[in-house]
């Protein structure tokens, strides 16, 4: 039988000796043979279920299987590390890291979390931890070292971020002339292109092909904590992409390469002073003082994408174009700037009214005796002379002929619909 019973100081207990699928053994000790029993179903109901967790896995702390867990993700680009590495020393191994995987529970995860909250540390860093501690834990499912990721509190790991601020075109060519010469396509191909601050300071003369109009975006440069610089693929695969320059853009461009660029292929188009690399510190300092020259404080560099990008979408460019050109994997990211501004707002009005002017000329919006607005189709009232119309629906086209106005075409009867009703 594997429950047998031994006398202890206390009183007694009850060993249940059980076999783990590998066939070695183990031993779990209750104060209750009740307590024996239960667990002995329940781990054998596991085996057969193929659910079974040897419980010497979930003994290991957090902080060496997160440790463990880092170093074998080599598929993470280099700054994920730096921020992964620092989330974990930072915010989630003082209050977590020594406890062992097997007892963590989704209530000390919400205490732990409320404690970030509490401490005034910003909300969209306590989701990053709280998304990185939920990785890591559903690793831990998979590896069979815990049954459940506790990490279960609803809506914990959204970023609920602000809306950035969108720059005006006069307010991009202000930025331009605020920072020194050489840096000035920087900013300009920023803004019209959408590409990120990486892949700009990773851009190589051969990317740029001016006879086509186009930049090809293969790389993006990664400066880590301890000030290496390194290059590495785009955010996402969809980041290698081929980008078209507004052609207003490409005088601009083609100077800044006769006059900053080597002639090498792989050339750095936007480089320091010294001609080496333009560290991300030395740029942020300049972008600082130009912003603060032009009257806009607070934004960030990052905005010129999101500018560029609710530009572009003001076009009137496809969720699939803006993908294409973001160089996004998923729709939502490009949702997010086919949002109205109040220029493209204008636009639409506008765009109404051309419609309805072509339709019916150009309206009054007076309203007449019938409360339609005047030279806008509307069928007459019932007057004594047309009882013989009572109970009888008029067809719009049929109202429009006697009207004396000639028929249209859907777009026409849309318009008319909408003046009448």
């Amino acid at each position: 039988m594997s429950i047998s019973r031994r006398q202890t100081a206390t009183g007694w207990a009850y060993d249940v000796r059980l076999r783990r699928p590998d066939g070695r053994q183990y031993k779990r000790s209750f104060p209750t043979k009740k307590a024996a029993v239960e667990f002995e179903a329940a781990e054998r109901l596991a085996v057969r279920a193929g659910e079974w967790l040897d419980p010497a896995a979930g003994q290991v702390s957090l902080k060496e299987y997160s440790g463990a867990w880092l170093a074998q993700r080599g598929d993470l680009r280099p700054r994920t590390v730096d921020l992964y590495r620092w989330l974990l020393a930072k915010h989630i191994w003082p209050g977590l890291g020594q406890r062992q995987l097997g007892e963590i529970r989704t209530t000390e995860v919400r205490e732990w979390r409320a404690d970030l909250m509490a401490g005034g540390l910003g909300s969209s860093t306590v989701a990053k931890a709280y998304r990185l501690l939920r990785t890591i834990l559903g690793t831990a499912v998979e590896d069979g070292c815990i049954s459940k990721n506790p990490c279960a509190i609803r809506g914990a790991g959204i970023e609920r971020t602000p809306e950035r601020p969108v720059a005006t075109l006069e307010q991009v060519y202000a930025l331009a002339g605020a920072v020194p010469v050489r840096n000035q396509a920087l900013v300009l191909l920023a803004a019209f292109s959408g590409m990120r601050l990486g892949e700009l300071l990773a851009l190589q003369r051969e990317r740029i092909d001016l006879d086509a109009g186009v930049v090809h975006v293969t790389e993006s440069q990664h400066e880590l904590v301890d000030r290496r610089i390194v290059t590495g693929p785009p955010k996402t695969e969809a980041g290698r992409r081929t980008v078209s320059i507004p052609p207003h853009l490409l005088p601009v461009l083609a100077e800044h390469l006769n006059r900053w660029v080597g002639p090498e292929p792989d050339a750095l188009v936007f480089t320091g002073d010294k001609g080496g690399w333009l560290r991300r510190s030395q740029w942020n300092s300049r972008w600082r003082q130009a912003r603060q020259k032009v009257g806009l404080p607070h934004l960030h560099f990052h905005d010129l994408r999101h500018t560029g990008n609710t530009l572009a979408a003001a076009t009137g460019a496809s969720t699939k174009e803006l993908m294409s050109r973001l160089g996004h994997a998923s729709a939502q990211a490009a949702l997010r700037y086919q949002h109205a501004t109040r220029e493209r707002d204008q636009a639409i009005a506008d765009a109404l009214s051309e419609m309805v002017n072509e339709a019916l000329g150009q309206p009054r919006t007076a309203p007449n005796d019938h409360g339609c607005a005047i030279n806008a189709p509307c069928a007459p009232s019932e007057g004594p002379n047309e009882t013989s119309r009572r109970g009888q629906k008029v067809p719009l086209s049929r109202a429009s002929t006697e009207s004396g106005r000639r028929e249209s075409n859907s777009r026409s009867q849309l318009g008319k619909l909408m003046f009448c009703l």
